[in-house]
Order: structure tokens, then C-alpha cells, then sequence
């Protein structure tokens, strides 16, 4: 940025530097790069951190389940205990 005061009014006037010729060159390169990432698909470190916590919260899911079926009838009675339980703290 160049700041120049106006003679007339006195104010600053800030004015964007001149673009060089090769600025819109690197401007597109960038994009170019940036669309050949997103092609190539998701981050390999970010999708597997992803995966191992979607894959722990259906274990824990299937874990429940399997606990609510040996569980029964009684298990509206247990639930119940550990509310009181946790309420209780």
C-alpha cells in the first residue's frame, strides 16, 4: 500500500501497489495446485483420525446394544439405578 495526501482535501489516499506482470501468472498456479489437492481427495492424516473415531463410537453403539439385549426386562430397572446413582454426585 502507498499513502499519498490529497492536495486538495488533505487527506491520506491509500493506493494498492501495481501488479506485477507475473502476479496473475502465480495466481492461477496457486489455483491450479490448490484444485489438483482437493482431486486428489481428503487430507490421508485428518480421513484417518476421522475414521478411528466414527469406527470407536459404533463400537461403543454396538456395545450398548449388545448390553440392552442380554440385559432384558431388567434393563429399564438398571438404567433407572444408574440415574439415581449419577444424580446422587
Amino acid at each position: 500500500m502507498v499513502e499519498e495526501i490529497d492536495p486538495k482535501t488533505g487527506l491520506k489516499i491509500r493506493k494498492s501497489t501495481e501488479l506485477r506482470n507475473s502476479t496473475a501468472q502465480e495466481y492461477q498456479e496457486a489455483m491450479i495446485k490448490r484444485v489438483e489437492e482437493l482431486s486428489k481427495g481428503k487430507d490421508p492424516i485428518k480421513s484417518t483420525s476421522e475414521n478411528l473415531i466414527v469406527k470407536s463410537i459404533s463400537s461403543l453403539l454396538d456395545l450398548k446394544i449388545k448390553l440392552d439385549d442380554m440385559l432384558g426386562e431388567n434393563k429399564d430397572k438398571i438404567h433407572k439405578a444408574f440415574e439415581n446413582i449419577l444424580l446422587t454426585f
